[in-house]
């Protein structure tokens, strides 16, 4: 693997020993923003992980789930997702038909190739000239046949959206040019979420630095700087958000979302998550913001909360800071159920059972985290319903290395509210090593308070 030419954002790699011993720690809520990485320092970064990537995570997870040969098959934009993930940062697309070939040979890499007019960089050699054969799939079925593999994975699934990038037209095409081949092709999903959900130690070096920036934002607009009770609306901040993200030349995976809860307002339904977009915010108001960033191909998922001050306080009302508090455990309830095997389902009742213990009223619907904001890999509940999820997105089984969204809320009474119910919702990225899950950049332990105290 080539060796970056800067240092500035491994340094981030300092963090993880501290992360991972204190994995509760509160966020540091400073609007000061991190460094971050010009676009030709950001493809570097990029190339080198994803080269790392296809050298130590696809034979890995073929062997693991019994396949000899993995073919992907993209269009010029209509990429497979796991495809896109695949592409060095000078594709933007795929180009024409771009298929990609791994084939387990026995080595410690797997063989790459690229049946396409071009390699891809120096990532996938190309293995196909037009002028010798013409028929582009023809090539494919030669190499199948040269190289004789017994199981062929395609990226198909009715259960998980990522792992089902091969179009009904591309199929149809690979089955014309195999005949009597198409027997060797298999469906297995937990190729596509299993790349996509793995997270390497170069990208982990990383990614507490990404969700810093996140709530380096979030500080900096949850503040005096950007609210003015009676003047700034939630819609207001939403596009303050927005746009602050545009300016640092990051992008976004979804709109932000800001929402206030009051005294003497009715509760709300989840689907709603109360005053929406064009509300003016006031003194006394409890504001719940939903927002993310996308950065060297790693998303964000953040929900905080933040009190607007009425005069003469110096806090929160004690019954919104307890609610707050049971959030907190209905996180700890949750990841202290993280295990190396165990589904999304187990994990989601050995969860409530806890919760109910502790009479929470409380809901979970996490999801992993990467390459996608609702990335591949367990379902652990949904704001809809707690029952089990079908599907493979139910049953499929927890890996170590991966990271996830740890998504909840509880339902709780605020007596300074005349014991109005008032939902917490939380949201913080977090990393499961296999043994222990920790806080990327920590937890939202205290409500932010508008304006901070001097």
């Amino acid at each position: 693997m080539r060796t970056p030419s800067f240092v500035p954002l491994c340094l981030a790699a300092l963090l993880l020993p501290k992360l991972a011993v204190d994995v509760h720690a509160q966020e540091t809520m400073d609007p000061r923003t991190p460094h971050i990485l010009s676009e030709r320092e950001r493809s570097s970064v990029v190339d080198d992980w994803l080269e790392e990537r296809l050298d130590t995570v696809v034979l890995p997870l073929m062997r693991r789930e019994g396949v000899d040969m993995w073919i992907l098959i993209a269009g010029e934009y209509d990429e497979d997702p796991v495809v896109k993930t695949m592409l060095p940062t000078t594709w933007l697309n795929a180009r024409r038909t771009t298929i990609l070939i791994f084939h387990d040979n026995g080595g410690d890499v797997a063989e790459r190739l690229a049946v396409a007019r071009y390699p891809v960089a120096n990532l996938f050699p190309a293995a196909w000239d037009a002028d010798a054969e013409p028929d582009q799939w023809a090539r494919v079925a030669d190499i199948i046949r040269e190289r004789d593999p017994q199981t062929i994975a395609v990226n198909t699934s009715a259960d998980f959206p990522l792992a089902d990038g091969l179009s009904v037209g591309m199929r149809r095409k690979l089955i014309a040019a195999l005949g009597t081949l198409e027997e060797r092709l298999v469906e297995k999903p937990g190729l596509a979420v299993g790349w996509l959900e793995t997270r390497t130690e170069s990208e982990m070096a990383s990614y507490p630095h990404i969700v810093r920036i996140a709530h380096s934002i979030l500080a900096e607009i949850f503040s005096e700087a950007y609210v003015t009770p009676g003047v700034t609306t939630t819609g207001d901040l939403r596009w303050a958000l927005r746009q602050r993200i545009t300016d640092l030349g990051l992008d976004t995976w979804f709109h932000p979302s800001v929402h206030v809860q009051r005294a003497e307002q009715e509760a709300f339904a989840i689907g709603s998550m109360g005053i929406d977009s064009g509300e003016v915010i006031l003194p006394g108001d409890f504001l719940h913001v939903d927002f993310g960033i996308s950065y060297l191909r790693l998303n964000t998922d953040t929900q905080h909360h933040a009190y607007v001050l009425r005069p003469g306080e110096t806090e929160a009302p004690k019954g919104l800071r307890d609610g707050l508090a049971a959030a907190n455990k209905v996180q700890d309830a949750l990841t202290s159920e993280f295990r190396v095997g165990r589904s999304g389902n187990e994990i989601l009742a050995a969860a409530r059972r806890t919760i109910e213990r502790q009479k929470i009223n409380g809901t979970i619907y996490t999801h992993p985290i990467g390459f996608h904001g609702h990335g591949a890999g367990p379902g652990i509940g949904s704001w809809e319903t707690q029952a089990p999820r079908k599907g493979l997105s139910g049953s499929y089984t927890m890996n170590a290395n991966t990271a996830y969204s740890i998504e909840l809320n509880a339902q709780v009474e605020v007596p300074e509210w005349d014991d109005q119910v008032v939902r917490f919702m939380t949201e913080e990225d977090a990393f499961f090593d296999g043994e222990r899950v920790y806080y990327l950049d920590g937890r939202q332990t205290e409500i932010t308070l508008i304006p901070r105290p001097k």
